[in-house]
């Protein structure tokens, strides 16, 4: 058998049967139930606040405010896929933020070689991750929760603990511009990165051999996947997102600062696994999470325009988590029953 022939093998295994996937996916309605609540939610804010909630301008600003976080989330998805957690997209975030400012702000380059410089130096954050998890074998939870420390010490140094403002508004103009309907070109471009990582994730090998070896890495390199060279690239691709999305918020804010980046962090994770609790139930995907996105600050934001302190956001983004995990278990688990059920019949 060719090389061709094994990865596409893989590709199928990791798929399943077509006709057997339509079968499930149709008789699992409650991969819309969070979409449902979504639009509860919209109608029941516009009913209740209608002279602010339904405007053109609150919509802008919602869909405009969560640029970042979807950007990335969406990297994030990479190495979910793969069974392994990225703890430093968020200090990478802010360290493509920092490398922006400190370039393009003290060092005078220009914003877009400014760009591509902090774009570089979160994609090698996402190399040293990848080296240490696959040529020394360690859990990726320990290595990315360090790298994020060591970034964040790193970006302390370089912006010298202090914000960083006026960085050129070419950047802004780029990211913030409503070519279309009050609509943020950020937003656009966020929604042309979902758009790619929907084609890899269901229409490339390598998108299904990223799932093959996030549901066993053992079973995956038994049938010929060269499980420690996915994993490595995940990460990279995790952190090149990372990076991307630290660009957008240093164009959002025109600034950067050594802390904020870190508030990320677990609506990164919330909107993710959230997200796999929509339309393709127990699968990370991007469109799950464009949709978990959304709904979190539909939430936040109503509750938030009904009077509700600002604790609310902590507590919708902490309880989406608890909740989409323990969802993603029973999903599991029930997945596995049936399974079960299928070879006690057969």
């Amino acid at each position: 058998m060719s090389t061709t022939e094994k990865e596409t093998t893989v590709a199928d295994r990791a798929a399943g049967p077509p006709q057997r996937k339509l079968r499930s996916t149709a008789a699992e309605p409650e991969r819309f139930a969070l979409l449902g609540v979504w639009v509860v939610l919209i109608i029941a804010f516009s009913v209740m606040i209608p002279d602010i909630f339904p405007t053109t301008a609150n919509v802008s600003n919602m869909l405009a405010s969560q640029v970042v976080l979807l950007i990335l989330s969406i990297g994030l998805l990479y190495p979910l896929r793969a069974g392994d957690y990225d703890l430093s997209v968020a200090s990478t975030l802010n360290l493509a933020t920092v490398v922006v400012a400190v370039l393009n702000v003290q060092q005078e380059w220009n914003i877009w070689l400014s760009v591509l410089a902090a774009i570089l130096a979160a994609l090698a954050v996402g190399v040293l991750n990848g080296l240490i998890v696959t040529v020394f074998q360690i859990n990726p939870f320990i290595v990315t929760l360090g790298m994020g420390t060591v970034v964040q010490g790193l970006i302390y140094l370089l912006s010298d603990s202090a914000t960083i403002s006026g960085i050129d508004r070419a950047l802004s103009d780029a990211v913030l511009t409503q070519p279309f309907l009050a609509i943020p070109t950020g937003f656009f471009f966020a929604l042309a990165l979902c758009a790619v990582a929907w084609y890899i994730f269901d229409h490339t090998a390598f998108g299904q051999r990223l799932l093959f070896v996030g549901q066993s890495h053992d079973v995956a390199r038994l049938n010929g996947v060269d499980v420690a060279r996915l994993r490595w690239r995940a990460l990279i691709i995790s952190a090149g997102t990372a990076g991307l999305a630290g660009v957008v918020y240093a164009g959002t804010t025109a600034s950067a600062d050594p802390v904020s980046g870190a508030s990320f962090l677990l609506p990164a994770f919330a909107a993710a696994f959230l997200g796999s609790t929509v339309l393709r139930i127990g699968r990370f995907n991007p469109w799950g999470t464009l949709i978990a996105v959304y709904f979190l600050v539909t939430g936040i934001t109503g509750l938030q325009l009904l009077g509700a302190q600002q604790y609310v956001q902590q507590l919708f983004y902490g309880g989406a988590l608890v909740i989409a995990v323990i969802a993603a278990k029973l999903v599991r688990t029930r997945g596995e029953r049936k399974r079960r059920d299928r070879v006690t019949t057969a």
